[in-house]
């Protein structure tokens, strides 16, 4: 196995569309039982953390603020299978049905908190304890799913056409808070770079009109951009399903990459010929498939098979078509990043 030499320098400039000296790994979420499994101990410190992403061979420390303000609106469902562990663990879904907020007395009364109610603990503390050449990445969760997870999604497109206003209001409100917890995320040092997860799409489209996004949701996007910018900070946006629509749209925000181009929503080889100077591209080992029901061996054949098509030229990232979930086999998981630490040095050849 290589060792992993971090280089946050090696992520800025797949981000930036270049060749680094080989193609990063990038994930936006690991799930907590294959953390604990790799590392051979629970992670339990801000320590365990930060020796986790350097030991998997990442450049970077993913490390977001704490905050919610709309998890009285979930449900919990227990029972749920995990590879890791006892084999079950709880989880906590957003009501599908009426949430939280359902009418302007809903949204009246509603305890909103301000950016400064983030905890920023672990971000002031983090940095002393990066190894050389390793920055966090950062970021807020997603203005689009913040409003529809707060009125339920049925309430959301009831609202959508019966009370607009209502919905002006929502974005306006969530947006304003998501926005300032960006703000003081990205002031910190140790932060190199922000990444926004925001799922407004599924496999066959988006979830509301081009329209609405851009009267709503897209503005936001560009103020986190322009700071992203105004800093010299790349911008990462994540959202799952067919994003091709607002594509252009996502670019004008000043996004640097675009993560996790499901497979069975888009191509990623399409994506790489026609976008691949102007978006970094993360991820697309299928989640639903290799990654999770093939063998270490197939696992390395389709992480090669990315790093060759993908990698050439800069501007691709390894990574999962989603995030590494509880129920990725540790042996797979260890045979994408070990096939991209041999295998993705540049330059690239077959």
């Amino acid at each position: 196995m290589v060792e992993p030499a971090p280089d946050f320098e090696r992520f800025r400039t797949a981000l930036a569309c270049r060749e680094p000296d080989r193609v990063p790994l990038a994930e936006l979420k690991m799930d907590e039982g294959i953390k604990a499994a790799f590392l051979g101990r629970q992670v339990e410190t801000l320590e365990d953390e930060v020796d986790f992403w350097h030991a998997a061979g990442y450049d970077y420390v993913r490390l977001r603020p704490q905050y919610r303000f709309h998890q009285g609106g979930f449900r919990a469902h227990k029972g749920e299978y995990t590879l890791y562990g006892d084999g079950t663990e709880e989880r906590r879904w957003a009501d599908e049905g009426q949430s939280l907020i359902t009418t302007r007395n809903d949204f009246e009364a509603f305890p909103w908190p301000g950016p400064d109610d983030a905890d920023y603990s672990k971000l002031e503390a983090v940095g002393d304890l990066l190894p050389e050449g390793m920055r966090v990445v950062s970021g807020v969760t997603g203005v689009f799913e913040g409003v529809w997870m707060l009125m339920g999604f049925e309430g959301f497109a009831y609202a959508l056409r019966e009370d607009p206003e209502l919905i002006a209001q929502m974005f306006d409100r969530t947006g304003s808070i998501l926005m300032g917890i960006f703000e003081n995320a990205i002031a910190y040092d140790c932060v190199g770079a922000m990444w926004l997860s925001d799922d407004i799409a599924y496999t066959e489209g988006l979830f509301i009109s081009p329209t609405l996004l851009r009267e709503h949701v897209f503005p936001w996007y560009k103020r986190m951009g322009d700071v992203c910018a105004a800093n010299g900070k790349p911008f990462l946006f994540h959202s799952d399903g067919d994003l091709r629509p607002v594509l252009g749209d996502i670019i004008s925000s000043g996004a640097n990459a675009i993560h996790p181009i499901e497979p069975k929503a888009m191509d990623i080889r399409e994506l790489k010929a026609e976008l691949g100077r102007r978006l970094c591209l993360i991820g697309n080992l299928d989640l639903g498939g290799v990654l999770t029901r093939g063998t270490p061996d197939e696992v390395v054949e389709a992480t090669k098979s990315l790093i060759r098509d993908v990698g050439p030229g800069g501007g691709y990232c390894v990574g999962s078509s989603n995030t590494v979930t509880n129920y990725v086999p540790l042996e797979n998981y260890r045979a994408m990043i070990d096939t991209t630490l041999e295998y993705g040095q540049y330059p690239i050849t077959s």
